[in-house]
């Protein structure tokens, strides 16, 4: 019998190395996989264990209270920009207010220095009749004046016929000064 440790092959040698080559491949193939998982298993409870440290609760409170007034600055920044428009829509109005009141205050110094115009012309025309009464008036005198010297004159007796002829010279100059007013 031949001996069992010279046992015949029946495969080419050639095949025998690629079909262990195969199975080698899956295997280290294989192998790497599993080390891949354990590795991100372990890397896993590695952040795990971190996320829920202490200082990474506090970065989270941290970034929440950040979140928190950030949200808070917005709204006081959108409040602040509505009262900003707000008021520059007051501006606007405000500022068509005075341009509105500046023609009209325009329009009222145009009126007033025609009325001034107007009145100083009145003021003229009235000084010269004053000044016009005012000559009459002083004519009138020196003619009462001159009348009552001759009724004083004429009538030298009597003082009380003298002060009741001097009154009727003394109502026609009144008379004769309103007449010029009119």
């Amino acid at each position: 019998m031949a001996p069992i440790l010279y046992d015949y092959c029946k495969m080419p040698m050639g095949d025998i190395w690629k079909e262990d080559g195969d199975k080698r491949c899956k295997l280290v193939i294989g192998i790497l996989g599993l080390l891949v998982i354990v590795l991100l298993g372990v890397l896993l409870i590695f952040f795990i264990i971190k996320a829920n440290s202490e200082a990474c609760q506090d970065g989270l409170r941290a970034v929440m209270e950040c979140r928190n007034v950030t949200y808070l600055l917005q709204q006081e920044l959108a409040e602040a920009q509505r009262g900003f428009r707000d008021a520059e829509a007051q501006a606007v109005t405000c500022n068509q207010t005075v341009m509105a009141l500046m023609a009209s205050l325009d329009a009222e110094k145009a009126h007033g220095r025609k009325k001034v115009e107007e009145l100083e012309g009145e003021i003229t025309t009235l000084n010269h009749k004053l000044q016009d009464a005012s000559a009459e008036v002083e004519r009138l005198r020196r003619e009462n004046h001159v009348l009552n010297a001759r009724i004083a004159d004429t009538d030298s007796a009597s003082s009380q016929d003298s002060s009741c002829a001097a009154e009727p010279p003394l109502l026609i100059l009144l008379l004769g000064l309103s007449a010029l007013l009119l």
